[in-house]
Formats: C-alpha cells, sequence, structure tokens
C-alpha cells in the first residue's frame, strides 16, 4: 500500500502480488475484486478550490521498479469521478519507497 498526500491532494495505491512485490506491470483491478492475484487498486482525491473531488482509476497501469528494499511506482490512467460528472486523468508516482518488514509471520499452522 503505498500513499502520499499534499494540501488536501492525495493518491492511495493499493498493490496485490500473490508473493512479494516484485517490479513489473501490473494492471487496475476494480475495487471489490477478490479473485485476481496481482493488480493494482488506484484511488486520487483531488481539491478543485475549495470543493474535494476523488477518482477510482478503472484503465491504465501501474508500474512498479522494486531495488532490494525500496520501490518506485507510477499509476497512469483514467477513471470517472465518484460524483459522476466528469472523466480525471492521472499520472503520479512514488519514489523511493522504503518496504517495511511483514508485522506477521506467513507460515503453515497444523
Amino acid at each position: 500500500m503505498l500513499q502520499g498526500s499534499e494540501r488536501g491532494n492525495g493518491v492511495l495505491i493499493h498493490l496485490r502480488s500473490n508473493d512479494s512485490v516484485a517490479s513489473g506491470e501490473f494492471p487496475l483491478l476494480a475495487r471489490g475484486d477478490s479473485t485476481t492475484e496481482r493488480g493494482a487498486v488506484v484511488a486520487a482525491r483531488f481539491m478543485v478550490g475549495d470543493v474535494a473531488h476523488g477518482v477510482t482509476l478503472d484503465s491504465g497501469t501501474v508500474s512498479v521498479i522494486r531495488a532490494g528494499d525500496t520501490l518506485a511506482a507510477r499509476a497512469r490512467g483514467s477513471g470517472s469521478e465518484v460524483a459522476g460528472t466528469a472523466r480525471v486523468t492521472l499520472d503520479a508516482s512514488f519514489e523511493s519507497v522504503r518496504i517495511g518488514a511483514d508485522t506477521l509471520p506467513c507460515a503453515v499452522q497444523p
């Protein structure tokens, strides 16, 4: 999960992979998709004047580059604004994000 915000604007990228996150392209998934093993959900909040707007991307891709314990990711795509008034295009990137240690062990339980 990658998130970033500045002055009321923000982007959230939820990466899903059947193993640890590796470099490559992640197709965009629908928010409720619980069966696809590899993909990403991307949402953004942005301000126009004093009014907040939101979008979940429904077309595009997320590119991920992993180098050791850091990630770089770029989300590019478009989606319908939550209020349904416009189509929004997004190009957002994250650079040098440290990957934290897993908080829960993953092991077979007898």
